[in-house]
């Protein structure tokens, strides 16, 4: 049972790594970036093709690098100009830089389902409860909290983080006080997307590559989203890790309602409280 759990603390935690990106381009653009989840992907095929010439830990920092510098020329070329655009305008828009980044994928890795090692420092298992438990998933455990630490440290304690928070609330009275807006949300997708670049890498070793891989755990990160409270980080903490458990705790007890359980919730979340768990931004 306490392994179950654990189980279900490694689910959510890698939802967390996905979810918090677009918790940051939210909470400051206030658009649905429907192409997460193929910047997801996207990190996973570039880790595995450096980790395949290299090692796991060249493939994770290029493709994190790799990754924010793809945010970067979103924010620049897409986001920033579609800004005085209808959402659903951008939606459609992220929508179909989703299909043309699966089109890529595909043409540049096939559709052949494709595997990637965990690291050898991290490739054996440990006894806990009496039972064994990779070291791999205790390793993703340890990443979804220092990025949740850092992130918390970095919004609420750094001058940075002080313009992020402020512009997310009012970026117009934010811009009037001499912060430049664009600058910072160079930054936050920046941020978003290399971290759903990390995600992507750290996920690698428990599921298979294929070029529609970042479809459903995409669903689970909006779910994750709406639970938690849009643009709420701390919200996004901790619906991450309650649909982890309940993801993996549905697989086993019941696994011909696993896949309603997330929507079940989201449901009964928006019912009690339609502005999520934490209640907003923050």
């Amino acid at each position: 049972m306490l392994i179950q759990v654990l189980n279900g603390v490694v689910y959510g935690g890698l939802l967390y790594l996905l979810a918090v990106g677009l918790v940051l381009i939210f909470g400051l653009r206030e658009i649905v970036n429907f192409a997460h989840g193929a910047l997801f992907m996207l990190g996973s095929y570039i880790g595995f093709s450096i980790a395949a010439i290299f090692d796991f830990w060249l493939g994770l920092a290029g493709a994190i690098v790799a990754m924010t510098l793809v945010g970067l020329c979103l924010d620049a070329g897409v986001l920033r100009p579609l800004r005085k655009h209808d959402h659903m305008v951008t939606v459609l828009v992220t929508f179909g830089i989703l299909l043309v980044l699966e089109t890529f994928a595909t043409a540049v890795w096939g559709k052949a389902f494709r595997s990637m090692q965990p690291p050898e420092l991290l490739s054996g298992t440990v006894e806990l409860f009496g039972e064994p438990f990779p070291v791999y998933r205790l390793f993703v455990i340890a990443v979804s909290l220092c990025v949740a630490g850092g992130l918390t440290v970095w919004l609420r304690h750094s001058r940075i983080g002080l313009y992020v928070r402020a512009s997310s609330v009012d970026p117009t009275t934010t811009g009037i006080l001499g912060v430049d807006t664009d600058r910072l949300s160079l930054l936050v997708v920046g941020l978003g997307t290399g971290l759903a670049g990390m995600s992507g890498v750290i996920a690698a070793p428990l599921m298979a590559l294929s070029p529609t891989m970042g479809n459903f755990i995409l669903i689970e990160s909006f779910i994750v989203v709406v639970v938690g409270g849009l643009g709420s980080f701390s919200g996004a903490f901790i619906a991450a890790l309650l649909i982890g458990q309940i993801h993996n705790m549905g697989a086993v007890y019941l696994p011909w309602a696993s896949t309603l359980l997330p929507f079940l919730l989201m449901v009964c979340v928006l019912i009690w409280r339609p502005t999520g768990i934490a209640g907003g931004k923050g």
